[in-house]
């Protein structure tokens, strides 16, 4: 691949059960992201995930999806990056953010994973935390919910009818990064 290849991942939980989650957001974008370039997710299995491989805004993609659980995405992500060369400066990781309300797209590079066993996982197996983040917000648990438990049902019924444009917009927010890079997206999103 080359230098400017990019690798997007999105992290959720494998399976129906998790399917329509709060923490399958990555999924669910990456989805986007494949239907906007026509492709069909297929097994890679040198790296245990689903990847499409495309063009976006002109450059080299692979679209991914860990076939793991999601505190362990980490191996997939770095067999990828290996696999198709690319740095960690040009992944992509698209996730559950659960410090921003719903609906809010933050866009950073590196950072902490605040609590967030995927991104512990992928951090520790890349072997750094400076790789790109579309941080996907789902707000709070109400009361005294447990946030493990709350990441992992489904959207509210008020939460859904935003969802599809949400999911739109976090594909917006990758494609935005590929083009312009870091500072330009966020200049346009935040």
């Amino acid at each position: 691949m080359g230098d400017d290849a990019a690798l997007v991942v999105g992290l959720g939980n494998p399976g129906p059960k998790y399917e329509n989650t709060r923490h399958n957001i990555g999924f669910m974008v990456a989805d986007v992201l494949a239907g906007r370039v026509g492709g069909k997710f297929s097994a890679h299995k040198r790296s245990n995930a689903d990847i499409v491989q495309a063009r976006l805004d002109g450059r080299q993609v692979i679209i991914a999806k860990p076939r793991t659980y999601m505190n362990l995405s980490g191996g997939p992500v770095a067999s990828l990056a290996k696999f198709f060369s690319v740095d960690p400066a040009n992944v992509i990781v698209v996730h559950d953010e659960l410090d921003l309300d719903f609906g809010t797209i933050r866009l950073k590079l590196g950072g902490g994973e605040n609590g967030h066993n995927g991104l512990r996982s992928t951090s520790s197996a890349l072997g750094t935390k400076d790789y790109l983040r579309v941080r996907m917000g789902i707000g709070r648990p109400p009361g005294r919910q447990d946030p493990a438990d709350f990441v992992l049902k489904p959207f509210s019924a008020t939460e859904r009818k935003e969802l599809d444009v949400w999911c739109e917009e976090g594909a917006d927010a990758v494609e935005l990064l590929l083009k312009l890079g870091l500072e330009g997206a966020q200049n346009r999103i935040h």
